[in-house]
């Protein structure tokens, strides 16, 4: 599993399309465990080009703040299982509550 988190300033950024970076962090689903943290620049933000990129770099999930409709429609066309209205959080306390069942997914902050 290769969980992608869009960042600013080292925590979950409120919309995916205007964070700094993205965490990929890869987990071993039977130990639970983060095996490997990736800090990765994204392209420049145009619709569709950040899921088809994450799609490349192996995500299979994303952690957001907010997502629009459209935006995770085409997350989920490249395979990419959606979660939003996350709190601003480290790339490593959201993946931990995430395997351990514990992730609190609120209201989704963007209505586009």
């Amino acid at each position: 599993m290769k969980i992608a988190i869009p960042l600013a300033d080292g925590k979950l950024c409120a919309h995916f399309g205007h964070c700094q970076q993205f965490a990929l962090l890869e987990v071993d689903e039977k130990t639970k465990e983060v095996t490997q943290k990736q800090l990765l620049t994204p392209p420049p933000h145009e619709p569709g080009v950040l899921p088809r990129w994450l799609h490349e770099q192996g995500a299979n999930t994303i952690i957001a703040g907010g997502m629009g409709n459209r935006a995770q429609q085409l997350f989920l066309e490249n395979g990419i299982k959606v979660i939003v209205g996350v709190a601003a959080e480290t790339p490593e306390k959201l993946v931990a509550d995430h395997l351990a069942g514990t992730l609190q997914a609120g209201t989704n902050l963007c209505d586009h």
